[in-house]
């Protein structure tokens, strides 16, 4: 009895000691919106938040513990895409998320296709974090050899609110078409991949850097081909829009699919000018901290593109006053 008794009261105080010391510093939840689980943002967003959390009893930086901030517990967010979390940053639903660069952009000037919003004129760049490729997706006997094949076919554009979807529609008024002229499914995903297969859709758009997962599977298990989107109506979108660049899917990419010219945008993290300064400060200086660059390297096929370098590539809202101190004591700022 008296060595249960005494066994429970030790019991009792290191649990008081272990809630003395999580109460004795500060905890901070910040989130990540990211994409479908399916394509690249969520995975990526994954990495990210691990890199930069760093819960209360973490083990040391170093010694086999986290290298993120101190008390953060960072998470990663499943949404619709850019517009979704531009939105939500927006509103205060979300501490971050990610955005294609013009997406991005049109959001904070309130031009582009956001004209006619109020400009989001309180969002703030993060860092620059990798190259996003258009895929428009289709059977490799389908006979869909170009985006004016699409007309009267039935195609998956991704949900409204996604930065695919603002993009398929940019794309199909480049090559002389609109939504009005396909049937326009609004598949997300896996589900987009499993209605190619089972016939029910002839082609879908994604915006996502290469090798996405859902892609991935599906030409594992069906032959498809991803269609050029190249000759004029790329020309026409590329002049227009600043944000775009003509780019090339590498042969082998996905199985049995050659190399493909397509088009090209940024994906970029952004956040509130409300956020704190150091916080974000700090966040800026975890991500780009040598143990969050091995856990980029393994994390992702696109984490090793995500680098210091080309942090700022491309920026086109201004960045948060905390991650431009950071980059000024890092040199990558005049």
């Amino acid at each position: 009895m008296i060595k249960t008794l005494k066994t429970a009261a030790l019991g009792a105080v290191l649990a008081l000691g272990l809630a003395g010391n999580t109460s004795a510093q500060e905890i901070n939840f910040f989130t990540i919106g990211t994409g479908g689980t399916a394509y690249t943002y969520y995975p990526v967003g994954g990495v990210i938040a691990n890199a930069i959390s760093k819960p209360p009893g973490s083990r040391e930086c170093g010694k086999g513990g986290s290298c993120g901030v101190d008390g953060l517990i960072a998470s990663a967010v499943s949404s619709r895409g850019s517009v979704d979390n531009v939105n939500a940053i927006i509103s205060g639903l979300r501490s971050s998320g990610f955005a294609q660069s013009d997406v991005a952009y049109w959001a904070y000037t309130g031009t582009g296709t956001m004209e006619g919003s109020e400009p989001a004129k309180d969002l703030r760049t993060i860092a620059a974090l990798f190259e996003e490729h258009i895929h428009l997706v289709a059977l490799a006997d389908s006979g869909i050899n170009s985006v004016a094949d699409l007309a009267g076919k039935r195609v998956s554009l991704d949900e409204p609110g996604s930065g695919t979807y603002v993009d398929a529609n940019l794309i199909l008024e480049s090559n002389g078409l609109s939504s009005d002229d396909v049937t326009a499914e609004a598949l997300k995903g896996g589900a987009a991949a499993e209605a190619l297969r089972n016939g029910k859709i002839d082609a879908f758009f994604v915006v996502a850097g290469y090798p996405t997962g859902s892609l991935v599977e599906l030409a594992s298990a069906a032959d498809i081909k991803l269609v050029p989107i190249d000759g004029a109506g790329a020309n026409a979108l590329t002049e227009k829009y600043g944000f775009f660049a003509s780019s090339d899917i590498p042969k082998g990419t996905y199985e049995g699919v050659d190399t493909t010219t397509t088009v090209a945008v940024g994906a970029q993290w952004f956040t509130s000018a409300s956020q704190d300064d150091d916080l974000i400060y700090n966040i800026t200086k975890a991500l780009w901290n040598k143990e969050s660059r091995k856990l980029l390297d393994v994390g992702h096929a696109k984490g090793k593109t995500i680098t210091p370098a080309t942090a700022l590539a491309g920026v086109g809202v201004p960045l948060h006053a905390g991650a431009e101190r950071f980059y000024r004591e890092a040199g990558l700022i005049e």
